[in-house]
């Protein structure tokens, strides 16, 4: 997932459906308002477009040309789930309001401050010829999408613009870089009020993120490079795609809902898995702000000049109707006025879209090599990620961010600077070669799991002391420690040898908690007290406990439910500069931590699970569940309906496959929501040979046999083949088709 710079937006399902009858008075109204010739032109468009669907539902585009293949992969996407994709644009358009009401209004409001839509329809103005195609495809996709299906209903986007994707150039899932500014404060800037009731704050130090693996030939069995491509995100968030055209393009991999390139994937020739990265790439200014003749200034270099107003207009559902609420908003040359503290205003340097990140975004999925993927690297505009890579001639190859401003070494630039001055600005961004970043390490193999670049490669990685702090404040988290772990091993690796190493369970933190248990309980627990006598076998289960996630595994059940309970410092997964990482944490922790901060949380764990199920001897796998009973995008859960069990644990203790579970509505049982979701494995020979899995399937459609059908395929971690040439999806497909048809 992600750091807690990124704004993932929380969706309502309940709202969804409460509001779908407000807001589907699109379609016949928009189907009026294609001409004949833009039909025609639709038509002929679709003529252009081949779509294969294999035996696992996967769509396999091919067109004529890049902006055809667009087109039909768009058309594709919102076949398998066009809610999806209209929902990641209300938000990116700042209108989730008029869905979900006021709930959501100051997130509405940070997305119109952060994501300007003028400067998106100028770009797409002023974008070269070519990708104005591509632009103009995407538009036509899903148009085409609606018109041929009448029977679907939009909440809100009834006709989707060209000019869209430039609201979103990044793939991640919520792209928006905010620093350690909140949606909280927000709404107390521009409503005056610090109550907790018109915003959706996001979650902090919840670590998600995602795993990425490249092994080089040397340690490979067949010579050949192998790329690992592991996000851990919400579940369904990216379905699997291959899209083609005779212009070069042949991509294979995931892509998110709405936009019209291949995010974490491969072609041909190398492959690239992204994970999130906490580079600094946006920071906050304290301004100066002088009230004069009534007119708002703020000082920088010792001079005033005007704060910028601007009035935003936010419409927001309330009994069935929308009510329009007016803000007066404020920039100075830093950015837009996000906060107040300390009696300051707070404005935030950012660059949260641009025409650059997405053209980067398209031409990296064509690269023919090395140097055509560095080359799409130097364009220097993906703020998010991180970048592991792997291709066919045997490089391997790792870049921690990629957006990164020049600036003064001399400042904690994860803290507020002083907006007043010019010396407090970016000086440029720097070059990739200035970044830290590691080419084909004589040990052979990388990973990074959203944690620190100082491990990427063992003993063979890149010095901290070589960089700025801003270029890598991430810390080390027990999945990285898990990784290099494994990877300093002497091993030859396969496909498969990589998918049971990328499957490796070990909650490591757990080498660390539970010694501190054992040893405060056997020093202060007196086997007369009652807690010994509740505690002795929980206990003893725990210190005869391999530390590795099972589904029979009764003594993962009580270190999880226990972990969760203890001190949040362990979870702390992403750290800014000066700051301690979750190792360092909870390595401090065991250290010092008293009996009264170990043992009544147990307690509470053996008491809670009787009270549940009448004993505390539960194996995790009866409470750690796998359940998609629809297609919603905020899933509900039931006890009574089938789910499967899981056997991995979540990535924040540690275990390398992430299956986040917890409670729902006071259920017995913990569900899956995030972690594994689209996961592939790739060898780069002189043919590819790769393998993959989704959770559940590739369709939205709870009617659709592709809706679940991977599913005891990812209860088991049993992956699928591949099928990346044409002859390979034409002997295995279930149906060819042009869009439309």
């Amino acid at each position: 997932m992600y750091p807690c710079k990124k704004n993932n937006m929380i969706y309502s399902a309940k709202l969804l459906q409460t509001t779908l009858l407000f807001c589907c008075i699109s379609i016949f109204a928009f189907s009026q308002n294609l001409s004949k010739k833009d039909i025609a032109k639709l038509e002929k468009t679709a003529q252009k477009v081949t779509i294969i669907r294999d035996n696992w539902g996967i769509p396999h585009i091919y067109g004529k040309t890049d902006a055809a293949a667009v087109f039909g992969l768009m058309y594709a996407q919102c076949e398998d789930d066009f809610k999806r994709v209209e929902m990641n644009y209300i938000e990116k358009l700042g209108r989730l309001s008029e869905i979900k009401g006021q709930s959501v209004l100051y997130n509405d409001l940070e997305i119109k401050l952060l994501i300007d839509i003028n400067e998106a329809k100028t770009d797409y103005k002023n974008a070269a010829p070519w990708l104005k195609k591509l632009l103009d495809s995407y538009a036509d996709g899903i148009n085409f999408y609606l018109y041929k299906h009448p029977e679907v209903k939009p909440l809100l986007l009834t006709h989707f613009e060209p000019w869209f994707p430039l609201l979103w150039t990044d793939g991640s899932i919520g792209a928006i870089s905010t620093a350690d500014l909140s949606v909280e404060e927000l709404k107390a800037f521009y409503s005056g009020s610090n109550e907790k009731t018109a915003y959706v704050e996001r979650e902090k130090n919840v670590q998600t993120g995602s795993n990425g693996f490249a092994f080089a030939p040397s340690k490979t069995a067949s010579g050949n490079a192998i790329l690992y491509i592991n996000p851990h995100t919400t579940f369904y968030f990216r379905p699997e795609v291959q899209v083609s055209s005779e212009e070069g393009l042949n991509a294979y991999g995931a892509v998110t809902w709405g936009q019209f390139f291949i995010y974490q994937g491969f072609n041909e020739n190398c492959g690239w898995m992204h994970t999130s990265s906490n580079v600094d790439v946006a920071d906050m200014y304290a301004e100066k702000i002088v009230l004069k003749k009534n007119k708002l200034f703020y000082e920088y270099d010792k001079k005033l000049i005007p704060v910028i107003e601007k009035e935003i207009i936010i419409k927001y559902l309330e009994d069935g109707k929308l009510v329009p609420k007016k803000f007066k908003t404020y920039f100075t040359n830093n950015g837009p006025i996000m906060a107040k503290r300390d009696g300051k205003w707070i404005s935030l340097k950012s660059n949260n879209r641009s025409m650059n990140s997405l053209i980067q975004s398209w031409v990296r999925t064509k690269s023919k090599d090395f140097n055509d993927y560095k080359k799409a690297m130097d364009l220097k505009a993906n703020t998010s990620n991180n970048t592991v890579y792997a291709d066919s001639k045997g490089n391997i190859a790792y870049w921690h961010g990629n957006f990164i401003p020049v600036r003064d070494k001399n400042l904690n630039w994860s803290k507020v600077v002083d907006g007043s001055i010019s010396a407090t600005q970016w000086k440029g961004l720097h070059e990739v070669n200035e970044t830290v970043h590691l080419y084909n390490p004589t040990n052979g193999w990388l990973q990074n799991c959203n944690s620190t670049p100082y491990t990427a490669a063992g003993t063979n990685s890149p010095k901290k002391e070589d960089y700025p702090a801003y270029m890598a404040p991430d810390g080390e988290n027990f999945r990285g420690i898990n990784a290099v772990r494994i990877f300093s091993q002497d091993k030859k690796y396969t496909l498969d040898k990589v998918i049971a190493d990328g499957y490796d369970s070990k909650l490591s933190i757990f080498e660390i908690l539970i010694p501190a248990l054992t040893e405060v309980f056997e020093k202060n627990i007196k086997p007369t007290d009652a807690a010994y006598i509740e505690l002795a076998e929980p206990i003893s289960a725990l210190k005869n406990w391999d530390y590795y996630a099972k589904e029979n595994s009764i003594a993962t059940t009580l270190a999880v439910e226990w972990a969760y309970k203890l001190d949040p410092i362990i979870q702390k997964a992403y750290v800014n500069e000066g700051e301690t990482d979750q190792v360092e944490n909870t390595k401090k922790f065991a250290k010092n931590a008293t009996a009264d901060q170990l043992v009544p949380q147990l307690q509470a764990v053996v008491k809670d699970l009787k009270a549940k199920w009448g004993t505390w001897q539960i194996p995790w796998g009866e409470i750690n569940r796998f359940q998609r009973s629809n297609g919603d995008i905020n899933l509900k859960y039931d006890d009574s309906k089938p789910s499967l069990p899981i056997a991995y644990g979540p990535g924040s203790w540690g275990s390398l496959p992430s299956f986040k579970s917890s409670y729902q509505n006071g259920s017995k049982k913990r569900y899956g929501y995030n972690g594994n979701s689209f996961v592939c494995v790739v060898e780069f020979g002189s043919k590819i040979k790769a393998k993959s899995l989704l959770a559940g399937g590739n369709s939205g459609d709870i009617n659709s046999k592709h809706f679940f059908d991977q599913a005891q395929m990812y209860q088991n971690g049993q992956f699928k083949d591949v099928l990346f040439y044409k002859d390979d999806v034409e002997k295995n497909a279930e149906r060819t088709y042009h869009p439309g048809e």
